[in-house]
């Protein structure tokens, strides 16, 4: 069954898909009246629907019961330095699949893409895109927000996650095995990722200086996207079995 994103607001008196995906909807998928679809509202909301009008602009549907899927647990948030070309695509597409709560972009000393102004925007807006398309295909119910694009020397004093990581190739990392299996179940995990040509040896201290544990991956030297599914499958694998038991009475 198509899935399309409903906007909370829109779970009113009279819903409807507007924008682009209603045109999606009629022009893509040729929805016609009577057709039925699943709509999400990315806050963990969905309901099966029935199309009863198709019009230029919009189609009005009528919503069955509604479905509420919590978070997860922990809610893990994602900085990544922007890679090369359009690989960041790909991190938030897998990102989302693998159920990120959060996606920060950065900017820091060794990245080769440098966005700023207009161009942060517009980026940004076509992340958040793919955010939602991910969404849709996965059948992931929870939207994250991919935030504008920061440097990361603003950004790093304003991050509070309960645990935070970061993937480091500095002599003295741990394996991220033990700092996971060291650790309480945290309520937020923040994973931070470098560029191809990781942080520099500043940005390393400032971020161990801010609480970040320096983590390691392995000792196979890992590509900027990669280090990213990595991180995120084993922070979710790790903590999913011990937040079940947290949650049985």
């Amino acid at each position: 069954m198509a899935r399309f994103f409903l906007s909370p607001e829109a779970w009113g008196v009279r819903p409807a898909l507007i924008g682009d995906e209603a045109k999606h909807a009629a022009q893509v998928l040729r929805v016609r009246r009577g057709d039925r679809v699943t709509v999400f509202d990315g806050r963990g909301r969905s309901a099966a629907a029935e199309v009863l009008e198709v019009g230029k602009a919009e189609l009005l549907l009528q919503l069955g019961d509604a479905v509420s899927r919590p978070p997860l647990l922990p809610e893990i948030r994602l900085a990544q330095a922007v890679p090369k070309g359009k690989t960041m695509d790909l991190v938030v597409q897998k990102a989302v699949e693998l159920g990120v709560a959060a996606i920060q972009p950065l900017i820091t000393r060794h990245t080769v893409v440098q966005v700023d102004g207009d161009d942060a925007a517009r980026k940004s807006q076509k992340w958040q895109r793919v955010a939602l398309e991910a969404c849709k295909q996965c059948g992931q119910d929870l939207l994250p927000e991919v935030a504008s694009v920061r440097d990361f020397a603003e950004w790093l004093p304003s991050e509070q996650g309960e645990l935070r990581i970061i993937a480091s190739l500095f002599p003295g990392a741990r394996p991220l095995r033990e700092i996971l299996r060291g650790a309480s179940v945290p309520r937020t995990v923040t994973f931070l990722v470098g560029p191809e040509g990781d942080f520099s040896q500043e940005e390393g201290a400032a971020a161990v200086a801010a609480g970040f544990q320096p983590a390691s991956l392995g000792e196979i030297v890992l590509r900027a996207e990669t280090a990213s599914f990595f991180g995120v499958s084993a922070i979710r694998y790790e903590f999913a079995a011990a937040t079940r038991q947290q949650e049985v009475p």
